[in-house]
């Protein structure tokens, strides 16, 4: 989801500095992957599936060289952005803020995604944390670019783009139905 008024969050970069940050292999030295909540500790891989997804779609767009954050957080910070920037007062899976134009830096913008909305998600669509999270990782991307899901061309475009993404990661169709009953 990306927040109506596109510029850096104040409130991400403010909760980011208190966050746990992981240090970025010399190949993605621009993904800056920082963890704000000890609930992403049950998921000891998740920077390095959420860095792998950024990196599979900044090829898949020609993108060189992105520079963005990717927070990963819980529930209550995500419902306090979302209520600030999107006037929604609920937690959501993931948010993008894409940078200004006028930032100084080469700052694409901030990805953050949701603990706890994430695994509630995954496991109701019967789908591995670490598939789910790495599409939350592309989709967020992709709102980062520009795209969107507003219209329903717009959101054929955008799913199109992520599905063909995740196949190269080995990440099933994401918007097709799972047996849940495992």
């Amino acid at each position: 989801m990306t927040p109506k008024r596109a510029r850096k969050s104040k409130a991400a970069s403010k909760s980011a500095r208190k966050s746990t940050r992981k240090p970025a292999p010399k190949s993605a030295k621009l993904i800056d992957v920082m963890v704000q909540s000890p609930r992403w500790k049950k998921q000891p891989r998740a920077a390095a599936t959420v860095r792998k997804a950024i990196q599979a779609a900044a090829k898949a767009t020609s993108t060189r060289h992105p520079e963005l954050a990717i927070v990963l957080t819980d529930d209550s910070a995500i419902q306090a952005l979302n209520r600030d920037w999107r006037g929604f007062d609920k937690p959501t899976n993931v948010l993008s803020f894409p940078a200004t134009k006028s930032n100084a830096d080469n700052s694409l913008g901030d990805v953050i995604i949701a603990f706890q909305t994430v695994a509630r998600e995954a496991t109701s669509e019967g789908k591995p944390f670490k598939n789910h999270l790495a599409h939350l990782a592309v989709h967020g991307f992709l709102h980062l670019l520009g795209y969107d899901h507003e219209t329903d061309r717009d959101a054929r475009r955008m799913e199109r783009l992520e599905v063909k993404i995740l196949a190269g990661l080995g990440v099933p169709d994401p918007y097709v139905e799972h047996d849940t009953k495992r």
